[in-house]
């Protein structure tokens, strides 16, 4: 068994993924945000890096277009990655979210807009057909995704999309896209200092109607798309110390334990981190483990 298999695996549709993913955004130096975040890493050591993920089991890449910055694009570096490698992984990629190439944000996408988007996936990924697209939304903010969702809908029967998800989305709209065509993941922000997928009943709605739920932020928390820093909560040290983890790893396997139908997509540009956090998968917390966890900050204090 692969290490990314160790938790277990999930269908997105008719496409069997192992639970641990790996999401692209941080290969292009400063992910979605406006501003550069350092040094874009190499080509050449992204695609060996994309690369050792795969050897690890890793069979599920979270992208996106809009995942650019002055010098890189996630999605052709994983069109890279792919061309050279012979393993069947599954490419899940959203739209709705634009910006121009200069990188300032535009207004979300409409409806007529969205195949658009789903061709300059489709260039850059070097697919015919893409394996999933979420339809990216703003939460409880937005009214419908109706008319957007059925957009999608209509560019999967014509081909274009095998499957259909969600992301930024509140149980209103599942049910309201469900009723559309099938939805296949929900991808949101969630960890343990993100938790309004637990509040407004989310990832139990997801588990009851077989729908992959897919944390991002899961790591990082409350900094976003900054990378994780150092580990402020002692619960969680105290767990990571007990099975001589990191921090990040017991933050992962806090979200894998939520149930079989959530997977993980945490990225990274380092070789090391990528190892642990596929490693996560392994590690398996007791029922104290995850009431010490579950418990507010202060009673740890």
């Amino acid at each position: 068994m692969s290490t990314a298999a160790a938790a277990g695996t999930w269908k997105l549709g008719d496409l069997e993924v192992n639970r641990v993913g790996y999401g692209a955004m941080r290969l292009t130096g400063n992910g979605m945000l406006g501003n550069s975040d350092g040094t874009p890493i190499d080509r050449d050591v992204a695609v060996g890096l994309l690369h050792s993920a795969f050897e690890q089991g890793v069979n599920h890449i979270d992208t996106a277009a809009f995942y650019f910055s002055p010098l890189r694009s996630a999605n052709e570096l994983v069109n890279r990655a792919l061309s050279s490698w012979h393993g069947d992984v599954v490419v899940v990629t959203k739209v709705g979210p634009a910006r121009d190439p200069s990188g300032q944000w535009l207004p979300m996408a409409r409806p007529d807009q969205l195949r658009g988007q789903v061709e300059e996936n489709l260039r850059q990924l070097g697919r015919d057909c893409l394996d999933v697209v979420n339809l990216r939304v703003n939460g409880p903010g937005t009214a419908s995704v109706a008319e957007h969702f059925g957009a999608l809908a209509e560019l999967r029967e014509a081909g274009l999309i095998r499957h259909l998800g969600l992301s930024g989305v509140v149980p209103r709209h599942v049910a309201e896209a469900q009723a559309i065509t099938p939805v296949v993941c929900v991808q949101n922000s969630y960890g343990l200092d993100r938790r309004r997928a637990d509040e407004n009943g989310l990832v139990d709605l997801c588990r009851e109607q077989g729908i992959a739920f897919v944390p991002f932020f899961a790591v990082s928390g409350l900094r976003r798309e900054a990378a994780a820093g150092p580990e402020y909560d002692a619960r969680v040290r105290s767990v990571a110390r007990a099975h001589n983890a990191t921090p990040a790893q017991v933050r992962l396997a806090w979200t894998l334990h939520r149930g079989p139908h959530v997977l993980a997509i945490p990225g990274t540009t380092n070789r090391a981190h990528l190892a642990e956090n596929i490693a996560a998968g392994l590690l398996r917390l007791t029922k104290e483990e995850l009431a010490l966890l579950d418990k507010p900050d202060e009673d740890t204090a």
